[in-house]
């Protein structure tokens, strides 16, 4: 079925087979507010079963929630990559970019690939283009808590718009430089994608700023016309970005956190 460009049901995946976030049930019940809110229905589901051509049929968008491994089936991926090709879009959120390692297209999709990451500490992102829905709320410099994700290779590159990058000199450890993206979306072919390395804790879930951030991913991802609504953006406080108990550190790069 093609691509509708309505923002009505939401297909949200946590599956995970390495590491598993604390925060994925509060980023489904701030994803399923948002629906309720907003008027979009949210499936949620750790079932790779649910990627087949006729549960992808119709769907607005599809959201890996801090997935992680591989957690799809070879006919799972086959089914998405079509509803990808028939103008679907994706929104990953944080560990997403931890997924699908041996799936390349997954990669190309996303536009990046987890490298590693230091302790979750303070720092600032600093917001590229405002124009996008995702951002348009959000002020130049946004402080907060997170865990700053490295990549494989810089997500900036042809055809790939980066939306927010994260000042390293604000925090220890980074290891991507004076050019190190954090939030990012493309178009790819028909379909398209968003990709946002925020939302590590569970109190992040709770903060506006975020919740905003991710109805405006969602709301170009599904190919929705504009950003918020004017009367969307009335019922939600001024931008701000919670501080969110930091888990205990770990080793750079460490098996135990992602």
């Amino acid at each position: 079925m093609p691509h509708t460009g309505h923002l009505s049901d939401v297909l949200v995946y946590t599956r995970t087979t390495g590491y598993r976030h604390d925060s994925i049930h509060a980023g489904t019940a701030a994803l399923r507010e948002l629906g309720e809110a907003h008027g979009f229905t949210v499936e949620a589901s750790e079932n790779p079963a649910v990627f087949t051509d006729a549960s992808l049929a119709g769907r607005s968008a599809v959201v890996f929630l801090s997935t992680s491994g591989e957690v799809l089936t070879p006919d799972g991926q086959a089914a998405l990559r079509r509803w990808i090709a028939d103008g679907g879009g994706l929104m990953g959120v944080h560990s997403a970019a931890y997924t699908e390692y041996q799936w390349p297209y997954y990669g190309d999709l996303l536009g990046a690939r987890f490298a590693r990451h230091p302790a979750v500490q303070p720092g600032t992102v600093l917001v590229e283009d405002q124009s996008h829905p995702a951002m348009a709320h959000l002020p130049l410099r946004w402080d907060g808590n997170d865990e700053w994700y490295d990549f494989r290779s810089n997500p900036r590159r042809p055809g790939v718009r980066v939306l927010a990058t994260i000042d390293e000199s604000g925090y220890e450890g980074g290891g991507m430089g004076d050019d190190h993206p954090v939030v990012w979306c493309k178009e790819f072919g028909a379909g398209r994608s968003v990709c946002t390395t925020l939302g590590h804790a569970i109190d992040a879930y709770t903060a506006p700023a975020l919740r905003r951030h991710l109805l405006g991913g969602l709301r170009w991802a599904s190919g929705a016309a504009g950003g918020p609504s004017r009367s969307a953006a009335a019922d939600l406080p001024p931008a701000r970005c919670a501080r969110p108990r930091a888990d205990p550190p770990t080793p750079a790069g460490s098996a135990r956190s992602r």
